[in-house]
């Protein structure tokens, strides 16, 4: 398949270090990636996939750097901003899941974690939303692509 992202490379240099919460969230997003996604660029005359895909930061922007065995495929460049409070309620609502975990009974664990996957949710159709007119992506990875968007997001 060739509507697919290949490889992923996160570039947090410039971020401060990553708590284990956050870097367990950014294993399992990559890895989750990596194994099952649909991705292609919309734009006429991109070159075919497989992609790899350069995550960053730059000016306060999403930037995702994308090339293709063919070529490069160039910059896809997106506002943080759109994203700013859901990704906010992501890790507030992270960080009481992550809270929980330690010390509250299983019924009310799945209720937090319900309200999570629920802002996860939104935040992946606002990233669809977003690359609408340069990348097609399904669900499932606008829903990884959104965590590794929070991971980037959190020193940022």
């Amino acid at each position: 398949m060739t509507a697919r992202i290949a490889h992923i490379e996160i570039d947090d240099g410039n971020l401060p270090p990553p708590t284990p919460e956050i870097e367990q969230e950014r294993a399992v997003a990559v890895f989750d990636l990596l194994e099952d996604n649909s991705f292609a660029l919309a734009r006429d005359g991109a070159p075919e996939g497989p992609y790899d895909l350069h995550l960053g930061i730059r000016d306060r922007r999403l930037v995702m750097g994308i090339s293709a065995r063919a070529g490069e495929a160039g910059e896809i460049i997106l506002s943080l901003g759109p994203f700013r409070q859901v990704v906010k309620d992501y890790w507030q609502i992270c960080a009481a899941y992550f809270d929980a975990v330690k010390k509250l009974p299983p019924s009310q664990i799945e209720a937090i974690d319900m309200a999570r996957r629920g802002i996860h949710n939104e935040g992946a159709r606002l990233l669809q939303e977003r690359l609408e007119g340069k990348a097609e992506v399904d669900i499932d990875t606008a829903r990884r692509l959104f965590t590794l968007v929070c991971v980037l997001h959190h020193g940022g």
